[in-house]
């Protein structure tokens, strides 16, 4: 793979340099007394940098479109949304894992204990598994019951 050139680097960081450039040009002027620093910020910052932005960072999203196919980016941001969803988990469960742990390691619980209470947790991070976890617990229950 090889490195990108100094160009191929500028582009890809055009708003970040846009932006560092307008913060520069605009303290230096401040502090050498110019009076026009304030109106060069906002200048700076409300249309130099997102027209930076508009020019260089479409290119990126373009890039992204195809890769999608006839993907919108809405769709995608959800999408990833979603994904970042899946890999938390629930967050009445990392509370009561919290707790679990906490009365594990004040010995409340024996090894067995965090461990089976612990596994009943992750069997019931959503309301599906709840459903299917009673259900299993049902069935156990009357099947020793007739036995």
């Amino acid at each position: 793979m090889t490195d990108p050139s100094p160009l191929d680097r500028a582009k890809a960081n055009a708003t970040e340099i846009a932006s560092t450039v307008v913060t520069g040009v605009w303290l230096a002027a401040l502090f050498l007394g110019f009076g026009w620093w304030l109106p060069f910020m906002l200048f700076g910052y409300v249309v130099v940098v997102p027209v930076v932005s508009m020019l260089f960072d479409d290119e990126e999203e373009e890039e992204g479109s195809a890769e999608a196919g006839s993907e919108d980016r809405s769709e995608r941001e959800w999408r990833d949304r979603e994904a970042d969803r899946a890999e938390e988990p629930p967050e009445g469960t990392a509370d009561a894992i919290d707790r679990l742990r906490t009365r594990y390691a004040e010995g409340d619980l024996t090894d067995e204990q965090f461990e089976r209470k612990l596994d009943k947790l992750l069997e019931t991070e959503t309301p599906e598994d709840t459903a299917e976890w009673r259900t299993r617990e049902r069935d156990r229950t009357l099947d020793r019951d007739r036995s």
